[in-house]
């Protein structure tokens, strides 16, 4: 309401987040939506045997696991419950008393997807997002895995001896894997425009201790149930809760010390050292550049804490440089800044390779004396950056400052300099 005029609100664009969809998404969702057609006209056209005492059960534990799904670094979801039910349905063996289980890769599909759904509504009810790209990567990952192993379980594959089967299942589980981290890889390069291989690198340096885990569960899984039966999942859930918790508080260990961090770096906006949304401003930047020059996450994650706290060294000053801008003063004080900064994060203990950054942020990148570490280069240029064109986004402003710093290659490198003229402007990811 402004003046005694009511004024409406527009309505939501209800389009806009297939529109903001990227490829590799829209592949994977219609991959997915192929899987559930094919399966449900399978199952309803070829009528099998369905063992509703096993569907039931796997898919309760799918569901659980779909309830409980757990975030992790970089705004990753995964569900180690649910592909644990999910694998483990896909190779069932055997349950006593009924030899070895038959049925079909289209059944499987039909009841992970189902199963999936139902553990998805209670997030949509609260308001949650549905995680509709996590679902249809662990569909795509168990169906392919289902469609490998269900054609030749037989009653005499079921009785060969137990290492064969453990090599076979080991065997198509790691390929089950390796096809849920290629596809996670292929989004995340498209939501954070990395390099494909560097993303699929980081997605196997995060994601084998949980696919260990996961793939331990699943043989124990599906041996228990050969042996013990279907009750055998209510017993197993308890050592897979533990191992969720255990990713769960790691998760959100490190949500909570990047938050302290981002407090930590506006205190020299809020004294009133450096301009408002410097830091921010500097350390998407920073991150846009690493990744445009194929760092990997740990050393991103480095570099976002750095860049948050590049200024923290100007408390130190009796007077606040105009506009925070470090690039006005000599490089004797800038030194002096970097290093009073460096020692103030090496108080913590547990920062040191990100106090080096800060340190080295300073140096020219080419001189006497050794190189600067690239992510203090990184740091220097994008600081540099921010400084003479600030939150403004007047191309001329920017163009002039990228020529002013490619004018200048003793002070800053000019392969950081020619990735900051790619991604300045753009729109950038400031998550890893």
């Amino acid at each position: 309401m402004t003046g005694g005029t009511i004024v409406r609100r527009s309505p939501p664009d209800r389009v806009a987040y297939w529109q903001a969809l990227d490829s590799g998404r829209i592949l994977l969702m219609a991959a997915a939506t192929m899987l559930l057609i094919a399966a449900f006209a399978g199952v309803v056209a070829l009528h099998p045997h369905v063992n509703w005492q096993a569907a039931l059960a796997f898919g309760g534990l799918i569901a659980f696991g779909e309830l409980l799904r757990l975030a992790l670094p970089g705004g990753r979801e995964a569900a180690p419950i649910a592909m644990v039910g999910a694998m483990a349905y896909a190779m069932s063996l055997a349950l006593p008393g009924q030899g070895h289980v038959r049925y079909d890769a289209l059944l499987v599909i039909a009841v992970c997807a189902v199963a999936m759904s139902v553990g998805a509504l209670p997030h949509i009810a609260a308001g949650r997002p549905a995680g509709l790209t996590g679902m249809c990567t662990r569909l795509v990952a168990v169906s392919c895995v289902a469609f490998i192993f269900r054609p030749i379980v037989s009653r005499d594959f079921v009785k060969e001896p137990w290492w064969v089967l453990f090599a076979v299942i080991a065997l198509v589980y790691c390929f089950g894997w390796l096809t849920d981290t290629l596809i996670g890889a292929l989004i995340r390069a498209d939501d954070v425009g990395a390099r494909f291989s560097v993303a699929v690198r980081d997605e196997m340096r995060l994601q084998w201790p949980l696919g260990l885990a996961v793939g331990a569960s699943v043989i124990i899984a599906i041996f228990g149930t050969k042996v013990m039966g279907i009750r055998e999942l209510a017993v197993f859930i308890g050592p897979l809760l533990v191992t969720q918790i255990a990713f769960r508080r790691y998760a959100g260990i490190r949500a909570t010390y990047l938050q302290t961090v981002r407090s930590l770096a506006r205190v020299t906006e809020v004294a009133g050292y450096v301009e408002t949304g410097h830091s921010r401003r500097v350390s998407r930047l920073a991150i846009a550049i690493g990744r445009g020059l194929g760092l990997a996450e740990p050393e991103l994650l480095a570099l976002e804490y750095a860049a948050l706290m590049h200024d923290i060294g100007q408390l130190s000053l009796r007077d606040p440089i105009p506009g925070g801008a470090t690039l006005l003063v000599s490089s004797a004080d800038q030194e002096r800044i970097a290093e009073l900064g460096a020692e103030i994060i090496r108080e913590a203990g547990v920062l040191d390779d990100v106090a080096d950054l800060v340190r080295w942020q300073s140096r020219p990148a080419r001189g006497q004396g050794p190189a600067p570490p690239l992510g203090s280069m990184i740091i220097k240029a994008a600081n540099a950056f921010d400084d003479m064109v600030g939150s403004s986004t007047d191309r001329n402003r920017s163009a002039a400052a990228l020529d002013r710093m490619r004018r200048d290659p003793v002070e800053y490198d000019a392969g950081v300099v020619a990735v900051l003229a790619e991604v300045a402007g753009r729109r950038v990811p400031s998550r890893l």
